[in-house]
C-alpha cells in the first residue's frame, strides 16, 4: 500500500483499574477497534508503585502543567489552592495517581493507525468525566468530577489513560512493554483504509 507506514503512529492505551472493576474492558477496545485502528500489544498486569511512578514521569513538563491546571481549577471554584506553587501540587497529585494505578489489575494495549493519538484522545473523552461530552468513554461511563477527586484526595477516575503526543507515546510504550511484545502484522481492513486505490474491489 502506497505511504501505508509513513501514515502510522503508535498509542499507549491503559484501562485503569477502575475500568478493569466495572467491566469495560472489551468496550473499550471495541471503540477504538471499530475506527479502524489495529491493536498490535496487549496485556493485563498489576503495576509496581515504581512502574506507575515510572508512567506519571516521563513528560517532563507535567508536574507544571497539571500543578498550574489544579491552581486554576481550585480558583475557578472559588477555592484557595493548598499552595501557589505547581509543582509541589502536582507532586500531591502524582502521589494520587501512583496509589491509584497500582491498586489494581490495568490492561495495557498499543494501538496503530494513521493519527492514532488524536483518534484516540478522541474517542476517549476529555481529562474529567463531568465535562466529557456524551459518546465518549468517559463521557458515557462514569460521573467523576475533578471536585469530587480532590473532596476525596484522590485521583479522578475516568478509566482510561492515553498516550498525549507521538513523543510521550514512545517512552510510555518502553515501560509498559518489551519490543518483542509488540506485533507487526496486516489486517484486510487496512486496503479499504490506506490504500490509494480501490478500483480493484470491483470485479
Amino acid at each position: 500500500m502506497i505511504n501505508y507506514d509513513s501514515k502510522q503512529e503508535q498509542s499507549l492505551v491503559l484501562v485503569k483499574p477502575d475500568g478493569v472493576q466495572r467491566g469495560l474492558i472489551g468496550e473499550s477496545i471495541r471503540r477504538y477497534e471499530q475506527c479502524g485502528l489495529k491493536l498490535v500489544a496487549l496485556k493485563i498486569v498489576i503495576p509496581t508503585k515504581e512502574q506507575a511512578l515510572a508512567h506519571y514521569s516521563v513528560d517532563p513538563e507535567w508536574a507544571v502543567k497539571t500543578g498550574t491546571k489544579s491552581i486554576e481549577s481550585w480558583k475557578a471554584k472559588g477555592l484557595t489552592p493548598p499552595t501557589e506553587d505547581p509543582v509541589e501540587l502536582a507532586e500531591a497529585v502524582r502521589k494520587q495517581l501512583v496509589s491509584f494505578l497500582s491498586s489494581g489489575p490495568v490492561v495495557a494495549m498499543l494501538w496503530q493507525g494513521m493519527n492514532a493519538i488524536g483518534v484516540i484522545r478522541k474517542i476517549t473523552g476529555g481529562t474529567e468525566p463531568l465535562t466529557s461530552v456524551p459518546g465518549t468513554i468517559r463521557g458515557d461511563y462514569t460521573i467523576d468530577s475533578y471536585s469530587a477527586a480532590d473532596g476525596d484526595k484522590r485521583a479522578v477516575r475516568n478509566i482510561i489513560h492515553a498516550s498525549g503526543s507521538v513523543e510521550e507515546a514512545k517512552a510510555e510504550m518502553a515501560i509498559w512493554f518489551k519490543p518483542e511484545e509488540i506485533l507487526s502484522y496486516r489486517l484486510v481492513s487496512e486496503e479499504i483504509l490506506y490504500d490509494v486505490n480501490l478500483d480493484g474491489i470491483l470485479e
